[in-house]
């Protein structure tokens, strides 16, 4: 996740005047000071301990981890990690995942972001990196540098006395279970469903196994109290892991000694409406829980109808998640699939990289594309920015044209790019990094 230096100021390329900071990749004997700058920038407390350094050095690539020292000191923090992201129509399209920034109070308005971000997303282009990837803290800071919200999470919480669920439910009435589980059973089943759902629904990210060491306890980083939580599997008529989820549950009673306890789902996975629809009921079934809060899902989220009164869930946040940055619109274009046949003939701005240009996109009945640098009059003009909210299907490029930010200079271009690039299913990433 990324915070800071809303307000960069620095030169053409990236650098402010005679500026003695030194912006390099750290050496893992730096990783102490660097983690104390990621911290001072969170606003967490800044003390490391080397048990933690320890814990988080693995997970670290020194030459993918940048820091800002003026003299000895990091004052600005900046690292990613190779990150796979589902393309609509299911491909896994490589990824520079970005993390970690942070640019110290002292520092601000130096340009150290700039050169940070210039420095790795060259380096994602030489990779032969297709996007850029990260969750924003702030809105303002990263359409600046090609940046584009793509995908939205949404929070609900459920009172459950409303929902109009029978108390006495004991399991699903398909054949099906539910059945409480251990951490190393979610440890053994978690992976392959995930890898189950990814393929199905774009926007969502890879996890690797550190990914599930730390989400199910058995490494454990940070300084705060580990909380266990509850897990539960879904397991259909024949016998196959279907949907997960973890929660946990306060200890709450009200007046006259009566429960109000809260039950907070920390991710649910499922990969059948029949599995998500029983892991809501049994969540909303667990004595003495009178409210779910369902954690971040999908904008479009069934879970409000599969209680018998919706209104029983309240809409308790919804924000720009998941934002994309196109590296190379070629590749990017002819990863995923699209909607209907058609061609549109992209003019594509990127004022703070070298990505834009001219293409012509060929979308065949089959649902693939072609895509190639065009030179014929454009259909529509647009910055790598609002290519990159539109990548993924969730917005309209009608809608961004009525905001001024989508030029249509062909008569119905932008309702034709509507018709290819937007999916019946909204994405959705469930992960925060």
């Amino acid at each position: 996740m990324t915070p800071h230096d809303a307000s960069d100021a620095s030169g053409v390329d990236g650098t402010a005047a005679a500026d003695p900071i030194d912006v390099r990749p750290i050496t893992l004997s730096e990783l102490p000071d660097w983690l104390r700058a990621v911290k001072t920038g969170f606003l967490q407390q800044p003390a490391v301990s080397d048990q933690e350094v320890e814990k988080r050095a693995p997970g670290v690539i020194p030459a993918r981890t940048l820091g800002a020292f003026d003299g000895s000191r990091c004052v600005a923090t900046f690292r990613s990690f190779p990150q796979e992201l589902t393309a609509v129509g299911g491909a896994a399209v490589p990824a520079d995942a970005i993390s970690s920034v942070t640019v110290s109070p002292t520092h601000r308005r130096r340009g150290l972001l700039t050169r940070m971000m210039k420095a790795d997303l060259a380096a994602a282009r030489e990779r032969g990196d297709v996007v850029a990837t990260l969750i924003a803290a702030e809105y303002p800071i990263y359409g600046r540098y090609g940046f584009g919200p793509a995908t939205t999470a949404t929070e609900w919480t459920v009172d459950v006395p409303r929902t109009g669920l029978d108390p006495r439910w004991a399991g699903p009435a398909d054949g099906g279970r539910i059945d409480l589980i251990d951490a190393e059973d979610v440890r053994k089943a978690g992976p392959e469903l995930h890898e189950r759902l990814r393929r199905g629904r774009p926007g969502v990210i890879d996890r690797d196994d550190r990914w599930w060491q730390i989400n199910t306890g058995l490494l454990r980083i940070g300084n705060g109290p580990w909380k266990e939580p509850f897990y539960a599997a879904y397991r259909s008529a024949s016998g196959e892991v279907e949907g997960l989820v973890s929660y946990t549950a306060d200890d709450d009673w009200g007046d006259s000694n009566q429960p109000r306890n809260t039950a907070e789902v920390k991710w649910l996975l499922a990969v059948t409406p029949t599995a998500e629809r029983a892991l809501w009921s049994y969540l909303c079934s667990i004595d003495w829980v009178t409210r779910v809060k369902s954690g971040r899902l999908a904008p479009d989220d069934l879970l409000p109808h599969f209680l018998p009164d919706p209104r029983a869930a309240r809409l308790t946040n919804q924000s720009d998640w998941l934002w994309v940055r196109i590296l190379d619109v070629v590749r990017a274009l002819e990863a995923r699939t699209y909607g209907a046949a058609g061609t549109l003939v992209l003019d594509v701005t990127d004022e703070s990289g070298p990505d834009g240009g001219r293409f012509r996109l060929r979308a065949a009945p089959d649902g693939t594309a072609t895509c190639v640098p065009a030179t014929e009059e454009a259909d529509l003009s647009l910055s790598i920015a609002d290519l990159a909210t539109l990548w993924l299907g969730d917005e309209s490029a009608v809608r961004l044209a009525a905001l001024g930010r989508v030029r249509e200079r062909q008569e119905g271009a932008a309702a034709l790019a509507d018709a290819l690039l937007r999916t019946s299913r909204r994405p959705w990433c469930p992960d925060i990094f």
